[in-house]
């Protein structure tokens, strides 16, 4: 009995050993050496569907223009002075009189489509995911082979549904009726945008007026999961709108409420608010290379690091601003804008000559990379969610400190009553440095935020002082509440606008809405309130 088991295991090995080294079907291989275009990518998707070593080594020969072809249309893959015959399963003498074969732009789709496909037979979960999302915004209808072997083998539930609908999409160019009508009526519950040009395509029709798909069965199919998909496709872009327009609205926010206090509190045109944002951001900057060089495993942190040390950097020079040059200018608005404007050009040559004109990258931290998908293909990325609580953070911590500190309770005495408040023993001149320094101080956290959306460079500010200034203005000047309602409300019609009407022009109407509303409500929103607001 021992000795029958081991010449069954030997028989095993053997087999199996010759079926390792057996080569391809040279019926397979033929068609790639010959002139029919549409002979060949069929056979790029059959030897797809092998899935084996040599399959794989064919296919990136073809695609690195490797691949050649003898007088008898024997195919050979060239690497370097070898060849290698993968009818044969082995490398051999250099043929002569060999010809690479010719790839043209179709064939090479072909060949990408099919290398991708392969990638649906990975050990990697996520390269698996990857590649089914890829091939479901339009696999053809020779690939469905590959990606129902692909199905047959898959365990993960998710990455199943995302083959399910790439085999239907594959189908929709099938020549069998009923599977097109099957794929059709499956798709009714995608939300996959690359399916519509398809499915138009199978309601147009052809200059001699017979439809592009035959069958009316399918084009009825195909003319309800069109509604479907656009009904679909309509409520996620309101819905990423909705989000985008909170996260624009959160970055307005950050960039405004310091404003809010230097210029509704205190009557001071800072133009130089915006270089306080970029001052954040770089301190950011500089935090992220203190970790990589000192606590590279550290680095997720350098943010936490980050807030407190750019809302001390950008207070300090906030601080030193109103100290050296603002507290010689209140009640002089003209000149303190001018002087504030010269404050910002240098602030910007400064941060040149440091850092040089280049914009510089401020990488997420891990936990703040990727997004959550929601209704289909709407991915929310986290770093816009968490700066939008970040947002709400920053403006609770505000309201705290201006309704429930010493220093809150300062601020607003001497708002609505400098004069009675410097008679009653509040130092007015501190409490303009304080507050000045507490606006610039949540100017440098909104410019950590920024870091995290984009590069930074020594123009980041200039981008949002002029929206700083329409959210204070709209809100109503002094105004906290105010401040919030106009940034979250410009942030969502800026959003909305954008698709219908471009960038540039929603921005022109937005500024012009807020000119009309000014004029019928110079107050903004919300008005101060006191005897001494005149």
């Amino acid at each position: 009995m021992g000795l029958l088991r081991k010449l069954l295991l030997l028989a095993w090995l053997l087999a199996h050993s010759l079926s390792a080294t057996a080569g391809m079907d040279p019926a397979l291989l033929a068609p790639l050496a010959g002139d029919d275009p549409d002979a060949r990518i069929e056979a790029v998707n059959k030897i797809a569907a092998l899935s084996h070593q040599d399959a794989v080594r064919v296919l990136h020969a073809l695609q690195d223009d490797a691949l050649y072809a003898d007088a008898d249309g024997k195919v050979f893959i060239v690497e370097g002075e070898q060849a290698y015959d993968p009818a044969a399963g082995k490398t051999v003498a250099m043929p002569d009189g060999i010809d690479g074969i010719t790839v043209n732009n179709r064939l090479r789709g072909a060949v990408q489509d099919a290398l991708a496909g392969l990638k649906l037979l990975s050990e990697d979960r996520n390269e698996r995911r990857a590649a089914a999302l890829n091939l479901q915004k339009g696999a053809s209808a020779s690939l469905a082979p590959l990606l129902d072997k692909a199905l047959a083998k898959e365990s993960n539930e998710e990455i199943k549904a995302i083959l399910q609908q790439a085999i239907a999409t594959a189908n929709l160019g099938s020549p069998d009726t009923a599977l097109r009508l099957a794929a059709v009526k499956s798709l009714a519950d995608s939300s996959n945008a690359s399916l519509r040009p398809t499915l138009l395509a199978m309601l147009e029709k052809n200059p001699d007026g017979t439809y592009a798909e035959p069958d009316e069965a399918v084009r009825t199919e195909a003319a309800r999961t069109l509604r479907a998909l656009d009904g679909r496709l309509a409520r996620t872009e309101f819905v990423g709108n909705l989000f985008y327009g909170l996260s624009l609205g959160s970055v307005l926010l950050l960039a405004a409420l310091g404003l809010a206090i230097t210029f509704g509190l205190m009557g001071i045109i800072n133009m130089a608010h915006g270089e306080l944002l970029m001052i954040g951001a770089y301190t950011t900057y500089l935090c992220q290379l203190a970790f990589r060089s000192y606590f590279p495993q550290a680095l997720d942190a350098y943010l936490l690091v980050a807030l407190p040390a750019a809302f001390i950097v950008a207070a300090a020079v906030g601080i030193v601003l109103e100290r050296t040059v603002i507290r010689w200018l209140y009640g002089r608005p003209l000149e303190t804008l001018l002087a504030t404007w010269g404050i910002s050009l240098m602030l910007m040559q400064l941060v040149r000559s440091i850092f040089g004109a280049q914009n510089v990258e401020v990488a997420n931290p891990s936990w703040m990379s990727g997004g959550v998908a929601v209704m289909g293909n709407l991915v929310l990325s986290y770093n816009r969610i968490v700066i939008i609580f970040f947002a709400l953070f920053v403006v609770a911590t505000v309201w705290l400190i201006l309704n429930k500190t010493r220093l809150g309770l300062f601020v607003r005495a001497v708002t609505q009553n400098r004069r009675m408040a410097g008679c009653v023993g509040v130092s007015t001149s501190r409490v303009d440095m304080m507050t000045f320094g507490l606006g610039s101080g949540i100017a440098g956290l909104g410019g950590v935020a920024l870091s995290q959306l984009g590069n930074v460079g020594p123009d980041l500010g200039q981008s949002y002082i002029i929206d700083s200034f329409m959210v204070v203005v709209l809100g109503g000047v002094g105004q906290l509440a105010g401040t919030i309602i106009a940034a979250f409300g410009l942030g969502e019609i800026n959003k909305f606008l954008e698709p219908a009407i471009g960038a540039v022009v929603a921005k022109i109407t937005i500024l012009v809405f807020i000119i009309v509303f000014i004029q019928k409500r110079p107050q903004g929103l919300f008005a101060l309130k006191g005897r001494s607001v005149e």
